[in-house]
């Protein structure tokens, strides 16, 4: 993993540039008139103190403090960690009728495992998912949808399972939060082929916490799970929910618009396990931690250049 720096970033450094980018984007989507630039520019002091607070309030990791909790629960004993990765790449390969090959061989010569996460986990790409079973569909927005009501499928093929946001899996209701989209489009540029192979924990490292919380809490390389990933995971690793009464799996790297919240995007989607019914829901985590615990993915160093 890439290891934190105490070096004052400016707004020459890559991350500096970004953020000006970003208010380049806001600036001009204002559609200021003349006018009003100049009164902005009047105001300039005013201006920065506010962009200064903004900085600040963003850029601090203590925001959502009383949403953690200490967490007693764990993983389900029957659950034994990963799974070979080979065996993880051709059962999501046979699943779902993709190319094993490259993600083998990919296999073959792994980095060294990132000290945030607990194994090696195997997951379908959205676009390989695309391009074998919908190819009409060209927005990824879309795609990352039917993909996921695809997994959701596969799911209901294989245990019982229950999608209580049936019906709302599409753009509108449901995306994946840009620093987790950032991440895997990193992660699929260095990896061609079919299946990707991400270095991830289930859920214990950020356990009690909620998921704004935890995403506070992150480290530099670490991203949440999607639906996607955590269901396709699921998938290789049914015994990961086996009992209610052990952790259960928010998806912090997807965001869920819901129609009575008052805020756009500001839930998120969970995987639990019903009581006596032994069912895996897909419904929505609480806004206050209880039993729940974030399943995070970590960036993998680059097999010829080790980012340590």
């Amino acid at each position: 993993m890439m290891t934190m720096s105490n070096t004052s970033i400016t707004s020459r450094d890559p991350k500096g540039r970004q953020a000006v980018s970003i208010f380049e984007a806001a600036y001009n989507k204002a559609n200021l008139d003349d006018a009003g630039a100049q009164r902005i520019n009047e105001r300039g002091d005013e201006l920065k103190a506010e962009i200064q607070e903004i900085l600040t309030k963003l850029s601090v990791s203590n925001q959502y403090t009383d949403e953690e909790v200490q967490s007693r629960f764990t993983y389900p004993s029957q659950y034994e960690g990963p799974k070979p990765l080979a065996e993880q790449v051709r059962s999501i390969a046979e699943i779902f009728g993709l190319n094993p090959e490259p993600a083998l061989e990919y296999t073959a010569n792994l980095p060294e495992l990132p000290e945030e996460a607990e194994g090696w986990f195997a997951i379908p790409s959205v676009t390989s998912l695309a391009r074998v079973h919908f190819p009409e569909v060209d927005d990824p927005a879309e795609q990352y949808c039917r993909a996921l009501n695809l997994v959701f499928a596969k799911i209901a093929d294989s245990r019982r399972f229950t999608n209580y946001r049936e019906g709302s899996i599409e753009p509108s209701r449901l995306r994946v939060h840009a620093r987790t989209q950032s991440a895997l489009d990193e992660i699929e540029a260095n990896q061609p082929g079919d299946i990707l192979v991400i270095p991830a924990q289930l859920g214990a490292r950020h356990r009690g916490r909620s998921v704004r919380r935890a995403r506070e809490c992150f480290t530099e390389n670490e991203f949440g799970l999607t639906s996607l990933a955590v269901s396709s995971i699921l998938l290789t690793h049914p015994k990961r929910l086996t009992s209610w009464r052990d952790l259960w799996m928010d998806c912090a790297g997807d965001e869920f618009s819901h129609p009575g919240s008052g805020v756009r995007f500001d839930n998120a989607p969970i995987f639990t396990l019903r009581r006596r019914q032994g069912r895996v829901p897909y419904a929505l985590a609480r806004p206050r931690p209880r039993q729940l615990w974030v399943g995070v993915g970590v960036r993998p160093a680059a097999v010829d250049s080790l980012r340590l």
